[in-house]
């Protein structure tokens, strides 16, 4: 394994001069562009939001006090372009504000995907940085105003004006990000390891895993409500320790019996086979075929992508669940939570 270590700057390491002066136009109001533009503002950033005519968050950033409009007419009011619109429309939004970049502005990122796989190809003439909170905007506007902060990551792909990292760690202090930290990567590692840790642990691997511990207790006969509990509801307990803690902290946590059982047979579910297909997931990463197939995907009207998201909502764990956490006597901080989750759902279309 690799021994070399990122460097992961703080507050102190970076100057407010460097952007005090310029306007930052963040392109999208959904949940990482909300987040941006108002603890920019706070920061007393000029900040200007850019949103299509349509866009339902049009009044809700001009009632949080911003100056809203057009993509086109942001970026060529702005000297900081910060792209924080999905993955996916991105380019046809880079081609709508491409003339309106001039030498010496700066195109910004929260994820490299685009600039990565060549969907976006920026002019010589500009920086391109990435500024990417490891958190949910909601989370990242949460701590800014309780005066803590969000770790994120700092990427500089392009350095037309040789200030391009002081400038990304300026507007990374002005998130709150320097508070906690923020760790130096590039886009490709960032894109790749992002991509690849969706795919095989966070979101692919974890829910794989949960349905097929759900389906082995209930083929064996037991209740589908004990199998919803066991492999899916408690999961949030091990994922909580962890984070936490690390896994010393997970293990030293549960019983004696638990660990045994988990230090002797979780090698055994998830083994050299599934570490053999995840080599194989990251060769696809890597290589630009998942970036391809995803691009035709949707290029093609998401035909696939409906119909897996269609199975997985249909799958019993759901409707089981649905049912039990009627039963559970939610606190109105996790009540709150679940309405933050919807909010966020409805704001990733802007």
């Amino acid at each position: 394994m690799s021994e070399e270590r990122a460097t992961i700057y703080y507050d102190e390491d970076a100057d407010r001069k460097a952007i005090e002066n310029k306007t930052v136009a963040v392109l999208g109001y959904g949940s990482q562009g909300h987040a941006h533009a108002q603890n920019l503002d706070d920061s007393g950033i000029n900040v200007v939001v850019g949103l299509r005519e349509d866009s339902s968050s049009w009044d809700a950033a001009e009632d949080a006090g911003l100056a809203v409009a057009t993509p086109a007419e942001a970026a060529a009011e702005a000297d900081i372009v910060s792209v924080l619109v999905p993955d996916t429309v991105q380019p046809a939004v880079y081609e709508q504000i491409r003339d309106g970049l001039e030498a010496g502005d700066t195109l910004q990122f929260a994820h490299g995907f685009n600039i990565h796989y060549g969907q976006i190809e920026p002019p010589s003439d500009v920086d391109v940085t990435m500024i990417a909170p490891k958190s949910p905007g909601h989370l990242v506007r949460r701590n800014y105003e309780a005066g803590e902060g969000t770790p994120g990551l700092l990427a500089i792909y392009q350095d037309a004006t040789g200030t391009a990292k002081a400038e990304a760690l300026a507007y990374a202090q002005a998130l709150g990000c320097a508070r906690a930290g923020v760790v130096e990567t590039t886009f490709r590692e960032e894109t790749e390891t992002d991509l690849f840790g969706e795919q095989a642990v966070l979101c692919g691997g974890v829910t794989s895993l949960v349905k097929h511990g759900y389906e082995t207790l209930v083929d064996a006969g037991y209740s589908p409500e004990m199998a919803y509990f066991e492999c899916m509801n408690e999961l949030k307990l091990i994922v909580d320790l962890m984070y936490e803690g690390g896994l010393a902290e997970m293990w030293n946590s549960v019983s004696d019996t638990a660990e045994y059982g988990g230090l002797t047979r979780g090698d055994q579910i998830v083994d050299e086979h599934a570490r053999d297909r995840m080599e194989e997931t990251l060769e696809a990463v890597q290589n630009g075929e998942f970036a391809r197939e995803w691009v035709m995907e949707n290029r093609a009207g998401r035909p696939s992508y409906t119909q897996r998201r269609q199975a997985e909502m249909n799958h019993d764990i759901e409707s089981v669940g649905a049912e039990l956490r009627e039963l559970f006597a939610w606190s109105e901080e996790e009540a709150e939570s679940e309405d933050e989750e919807q909010e966020q759902e409805r704001m990733r279309a802007d």
